[in-house]
C-alpha cells in the first residue's frame, strides 16, 4: 500500500512533468481514494480499461493518453461524463503522462521502443534540444526494408505499412512513437536511412518517396504499449503495490 500523495510524488519525480511543455495536464488528473493498493497500467484512459479496473478492484489507474487536451470542449457530457462518473463513483485515481512519458531515457514510449527494436540510441532528433520527442540511432547489424519490417512485425505484433526502395539498406533509424510522423522531413535532411512512427498521413508517403527516407508506420497504440508498462514495473519493483498492465486492443 502506499499513500495517495506519496506515488504522486514519486510519479512526479521520476516523470519530471514540468520539464516539458505539453498539450494536456500531467499527473494526477482524477483524485481518489487515499491509500492505493493495486495499480492498473494501460495506453488510454478508455472506458474499457476502467471497466476492466474496476473489475479488479484497483485503486488507481496509470496511463499515457488521459483527458483535458488543448482545443477539446471542456463539457461533462456524453463519453467524457460517462468515463469520469466511472472513476468518480468507484474513487479510483488517475494518472496520465503524455510528452513525460515520451521521453524519459529509460522507461519511455521512445526509449522502450528502442529497446524492443534493437536500436542503439545516438540521442534526439533535435541536437540542440535536451527534451526532443524524436530520438535517432542505428541498428548494430544493417538490415533490409523486408528485414527490418519482419522485425517490427514479430516484435509489436503489428504489420507496418511501409514506403521505401525494397533495394535500400537501413543502419541509421529516427524514430517517434504515436503521432510522431511529422518528424520525418527532420529525418530525411539529416540524412537517416529510416523513420519509424506509430501514424501516417497523406503526404508522409509523398516526403519518403521524394527524400529516400525508408518509413515504417507501425500503429499508434502499438508502438506506445510498452511505457505505461515498463513504469509499471518499476513502480512494482520499488514500491509496496500491486501492478498489472491491461491491453485494451487498438488497431490504430
Amino acid at each position: 500500500m502506499i499513500v495517495r500523495d506519496k506515488l504522486t510524488e514519486y510519479l512526479n519525480k521520476l516523470l519530471s512533468p514540468d520539464s516539458i511543455r505539453d498539450y494536456c495536464p500531467n499527473g494526477l488528473q482524477v483524485e481518489g481514494k487515499s491509500q492505493i493498493h493495486k495499480l492498473v497500467t494501460g495506453v488510454t484512459a478508455s472506458q474499457a480499461l476502467i471497466d476492466k479496473a474496476i473489475a479488479i478492484d484497483a485503486d488507481a489507474i496509470f496511463v499515457h493518453h488521459g483527458y483535458f487536451w488543448k482545443g477539446e470542449n471542456p463539457c461533462i457530457k456524453g463519453m467524457k461524463k460517462r468515463r469520469l462518473a466511472s472513476l468518480l463513483a468507484h474513487d479510483i485515481n488517475l494518472y496520465a503522462y503524455h510528452l513525460p512519458l515520451d521521453i524519459h531515457p529509460v522507461l519511455g514510449n521512445n526509449a522502450q521502443l528502442a529497446r524492443l527494436l534493437d536500436i542503439q540510441v545516438s540521442g534526439g532528433l533535435d541536437a540542440t534540444d535536451p527534451k526532443s520527442v524524436a530520438m535517432r540511432g542505428r541498428l548494430e547489424t544493417p538490415l533490409s526494408v523486408s528485414q527490418l519490417s519482419e522485425r517490427i512485425t514479430r516484435r509489436l505484433a503489428r504489420q507496418p505499412l511501409t514506403e521505401a526502395n525494397e533495394d535500400k539498406r537501413i543502419s541509421t533509424v529516427a524514430w517517434c512513437t504515436g503521432g510522431g510522423q511529422g518528424f520525418i522531413e527532420q529525418a530525411a535532411e539529416q540524412g537517416i536511412d529510416a523513420f519509424i512512427t506509430g501514424e501516417v498521413s497523406e503526404q508522409t508517403i509523398h516526403t519518403a518517396r521524394e527524400a529516400g527516407i525508408a518509413f515504417f508506420a507501425a500503429g499508434h497504440h502499438a508502438t506506445e504499449r510498452y511505457g505505461a508498462k515498463a513504469v509499471g514495473e518499476h513502480l512494482a519493483g520499488q514500491l509496496d503495490l500491486q501492478v498489472e498492465f491491461i491491453d485494451i486492443d487498438n488497431p490504430a
